[in-house]
């Protein structure tokens, strides 16, 4: 049994074609945005609420020359390591200026797939688009 584990598996729609950067020594990435859905029925109303959370997925290797190939609305599984970054960023105009600590997270792929397409149409296996998620 390990002490500690930090593995993420995640499946949904490619939210924009895979784009491909490198590093600052020189090793090319492929970065993903990868869209999941989860719904809940809200009790007050009994009406369905959906909610679209975007992940950035970011591969190396053997999975980067996989995924480079991946279009906006595939359907894919992706299996990888949480990992956190913190930046200090600007807020503010003028005086009011301050610099405040921000946290982003990705997702470091060692595993990418292509899956078939669900068959059944309901909401949760609709492609979806970055504007509709804002």
């Amino acid at each position: 049994m390990a002490l500690y584990e930090n593995t993420v598996r995640l499946k949904g729609f490619v939210g924009k074609d895979a784009q491909s950067q490198a590093t600052t020594n020189g090793k090319s990435v492929i970065v993903l945005s990868l869209a999941t859905k989860s719904s809940y029925k809200d009790k007050k109303t009994g009406a369905w609420v959906a909610r679209t959370e975007w992940h950035r997925i970011v591969c190396f290797a053997k999975p980067a020359e996989y995924a480079k190939g991946l279009k906006k609305g595939d359907y894919i599984e992706v299996e990888g390591e949480l990992r956190s970054s913190e930046f200090d960023a600007e807020v503010g105009n003028g005086k009011q200026k301050s610099t405040i600590k921000r946290r982003t997270w990705e997702v470091r792929a060692s595993l990418v797939k292509k899956l078939a397409r669900p068959q059944h149409s309901d909401a949760d296996s609709e492609s979806i688009s970055e504007e509709d998620a804002a």
